[in-house]
């Protein structure tokens, strides 16, 4: 499968007017984004780090969309402000994901997922290989310089097992039923396709606007609304 995409590293960076340019017309005329239309809003509230606005961006390494979002997504959470943090959890909808999912949290504790991140993209999406069976994605990994035999070991250690609950019970918890979604301060939920608030435009346009969005709720998480 091949995706096209622009580079709209450009469009992201630009935050600070990003949320002015991109909401739709109703979002502004009602005074931002809408809940229930271009975010929700969890009924519990989850416990998060005081002091600080958690981001957290759930996705899949197989997800096309995920795939579309992840430049603009990457360039806007370079700029975020120091008091919030911001990182990405892997879900496991069904069996087929294990792998990726289990990919994504030893990576990680590797200090490797950075880096090879966007190799994983294109080797799945511009490339068509599926990586969903852990021996053909250790060797598609050390020719990416991964060491193959500590992956694998990692890979299968129980500490991944333990971040992969972790990361299942969040994702209940948020209820994600799709990706990508970003969670916000353990309170907001938005994605590109709630961003889009029903309008028809391309996945790149909903994409920026779900950071608008996301940069809007971090500003009323600071404020405790």
């Amino acid at each position: 499968m091949s995706i096209n995409r622009r580079d709209f590293t450009a469009a992201a960076a630009a935050s600070a007017g990003l949320a002015a340019l991109s909401l739709p017309p109703l979002a502004h005329a009602q005074g931002g984004p809408v809940e229930g239309r271009h975010y929700q809003k969890l009924q519990q509230p989850l416990s998060t780090t005081p002091g600080k606005v958690e981001v957290v961006e759930f996705f899949w390494y197989g997800c096309p969309h995920c795939y579309v979002f992840e430049p603009a997504l990457s360039a806007f959470t370079q700029q975020l402000p120091a008091d919030v943090v911001f990182r990405k959890s892997h879900v496991l909808f069904r069996p087929n994901m294990l792998v990726h999912q289990r990919t994504f949290f030893a990576l990680e504790v590797m200090g490797k997922e950075a880096e090879v991140r966007a190799k994983i993209f294109d080797a799945i999406h511009r490339q068509g290989q599926r990586l969903d069976v852990l021996d053909a994605m250790a060797a598609f990994l050390a020719k990416q310089g991964v060491d193959a035999a500590k992956f694998k070991d990692t890979f299968g250690s129980m500490g991944i097992s333990t971040k992969c609950g972790q990361a299942d019970r969040l994702a209940e918890a948020f209820r994600i039923d799709g990706v990508p979604s970003i969670g916000i301060a353990g309170r907001y939920l938005t994605s590109p396709a709630m961003a889009a608030g029903g309008a028809r435009i391309d996945e790149e346009q909903s994409g920026l606007r779900a950071l608008a969005v996301m940069e809007i709720l971090i500003k009323r998480a600071r404020q405790g609304a």
